[in-house]
């Protein structure tokens, strides 16, 4: 008998900086009240940055239009309780644009705000952050790492997938 397939989990994540500081979100999770840029799962039918952009639309009501890679990343999340998953991420780390917001916009459920803070405020609050990816992709955003969105290609087929049915 094999193993079952291993599958890590994608995700996608803006990160938005203006004038020296970044947007965060703050946001309940089962571990507390916690910050992260702003992101979530990668849904099926859309290329990593529109993942991005639909994603920073949902968690802060400002459109993004991600102008760059950050960066690919992955950790690993071992469970707490026997209950909880072990789970792997894959994040796809965008910089851009911030957008248009949209004040009459409801944020996803969990957010509680946005904030924008320092990197000196984002090193020292590292308890608070929901993933040690987000200090990492702001780290490579400060020291200049950025790649062209052409190196991530999504086949045409991909528009194809319509997403799971509850």
């Amino acid at each position: 008998m094999s193993a079952p397939r291993w599958k890590p989990n994608v995700t996608v994540a803006a990160v938005i900086e203006q004038q020296g500081r970044f947007m965060l979100i703050e946001e309940h999770t089962n571990g507390g009240l916690k910050l992260n840029t702003p992101a979530g799962h990668l849904d099926a039918g859309e290329s990593p940055a529109e993942g991005c952009a639909r994603e920073a639309l949902e968690e802060t009501a400002h459109h993004f239009t991600p102008t760059a890679l950050v960066g690919i990343y992955m950790a690993r999340f071992q469970p707490m309780a026997a209950e909880d998953d072990d789970v792997t991420y894959l994040r796809f780390a965008f910089a851009g644009k911030l957008g248009a917001f949209e004040p009459d916009r409801a944020l996803d459920e969990g957010i509680v705000r946005t904030l924008w803070m320092t990197i000196d405020e984002i090193r020292a609050s590292v308890s608070r952050h929901r993933s040690p990816l987000l200090l990492q992709c702001i780290e490579d955003y400060l020291a200049g790492q950025r790649h062209p969105l052409s190196l991530i290609y999504t086949d045409p087929s991909v528009a194809a997938l319509q997403p799971p049915t509850p």
